[in-house]
């Protein structure tokens, strides 16, 4: 059964997170990556097989190893739905700065 899975359901689990943050710089085999964790290596395989399933992760086979790497056009995707998002926040702050300012100077 191939079930499609949600990309954000799958960046909320701070372990998988923590593998994006991983393999952000290079290329890592399942047991590199799950030697950077203190759980078992199955755990570890799970979320990888979840971040592939994303398309958050690629795998790639040099020799019998497989590397997983980022797939950066979906980390785009996530970045391009998240950034109105940011902006909003980020205007909504810059408005309360000012007022703020204006407040402190009215003291």
């Amino acid at each position: 059964m191939n079930l499609r899975r949600d990309v954000f359901q799958a960046i909320a689990d701070p372990t998988r997170r923590a593998i994006l943050l991983l393999v952000a710089s290079q290329s890592m085999t399942a047991g590199a990556i799950a030697s950077n964790f203190d759980t078992a290596r199955p755990t570890v395989s799970k979320h990888l097989q979840i971040l592939t399933e994303c398309e958050l992760l690629k795998q790639e086979q040099n020799g019998r190893e497989i590397y997983y790497h980022l797939n950066p056009k979906k980390m785009k995707e996530i970045a391009d739905f998240i950034e109105p998002f940011r902006k909003m926040w980020d205007d909504r702050f810059n408005k309360l700065e000012t007022v703020m300012k204006k407040y402190k100077s009215k003291k």
